[in-house]
């Protein structure tokens, strides 16, 4: 009787490997970051400054002992001579600072849906801003996306009888924050320690005023308390995660993964917290949709032509 040969097992090449591990750490970072509207409300009756004043404090003590282990102090005896840099750098503070603010306010205050339409123009914002700051060139398509979305945020404040507000501030903040990120052209990890650094002194000085004053919600109880300092971690953890997958992933695949986080926004807030959102309304979040789709599409099919 004639044995058949078992067949060789064949393993992905390491290139795929590696793809798939960036994939899996890109997707990990963005579900982490849109489940964060879960994590802010656990903070209340803390009103959303003291919330962001703790996470700036405890991301910054979080970031040096993460530099340390990694034995990475050394550059900051020279920052001083390179001005530009920590300039650039303390005004991604300032607007990344803000975008955390405000997005925190709009959980607890019951406006995650609109949060999530925020970053779902947030790319598109960022490409106009490529395209008027930084003289880069889009495809009609991409025209074609950013046309949709903006006719959509309009209908939303048409609707409204208000310009979606939080959406916009979101937008623009993150969109400013990545641009002056991209001038300043430095590590992850350090930038967010200069950024956090530039802005620790004021909110040490707020959780001192409010402790104080007897205004803080620091020590209520041990697990709020663990949840204050524990915002330093989920901070860092996701930033971690999606620097693993920069440099394992193609941009096509990060540019469609970082809709994950609006997406999980937009489903908790309407599935999860009960926010109504109109006839009307869910018309312009299809624009808004229809647009990121074609703005996707043809940044993907760029990158495949080469």
């Amino acid at each position: 009787m004639t044995r058949i040969a078992p067949l060789p097992e064949t393993t992905a090449p390491a290139g795929e490997r590696r793809t798939s591990t960036g994939v899996l750490a890109g997707t990990a970072a963005y579900v982490i970051w849109g489940l964060l509207t879960l994590y802010w409300p656990l903070l209340e009756p803390a009103p959303a400054l003291e919330i962001l004043a703790h996470r700036i404090v405890w991301s910054l003590v979080f970031v040096v002992i993460v530099l340390a282990i990694q034995r990475d102090l050394r550059w900051l005896r020279v920052m001083h001579r390179q001005p530009r840099v920590l300039a650039l750098l303390a005004g991604a503070g300032c607007f990344v600072g803000a975008n955390w603010g405000l997005y925190i306010w709009a959980v607890n205050s019951g406006r995650v849906i609109e949060a999530a339409l925020g970053y779902y123009i947030n790319p598109l914002f960022s490409a106009l801003l490529g395209l008027v700051v930084l003289k880069e060139r889009m495809a009609i398509a991409q025209w074609a996306g950013v046309a949709l979305a903006t006719a959509g945020v309009v209908w939303l404040g048409i609707d409204a009888g208000r310009p979606p507000w939080v959406a916009i501030g979101l937008a623009a903040t993150f969109g400013i924050y990545g641009l002056f990120r991209k001038w300043a052209a430095m590590p992850s990890w350090r930038a967010l320690a200069v950024e956090t650094a530039a802005l620790a002194v004021p909110a040490a000085a707020y959780i001192a005023f409010l402790s104080t004053t007897g205004q803080s919600h620091f020590g209520d109880s041990p697990i709020r308390s663990a949840l204050f300092v524990s915002t330093g971690l989920i901070t860092a953890l996701p930033l971690v995660l999606f620097g693993f997958a920069a440099v394992r992933t193609p941009l096509t695949v990060l540019g469609m993964l970082q809709f994950l986080l609006p997406t999980i926004q937009f489903l908790i807030g309407y599935f999860g917290l009960h926010e109504s959102i109109s006839t009307v309304g869910l018309g312009a979040y299809c624009l808004v949709w229809a647009g990121a789709a074609f703005f996707l599409a043809s940044y993907a099919w760029r990158q495949t032509r080469g």
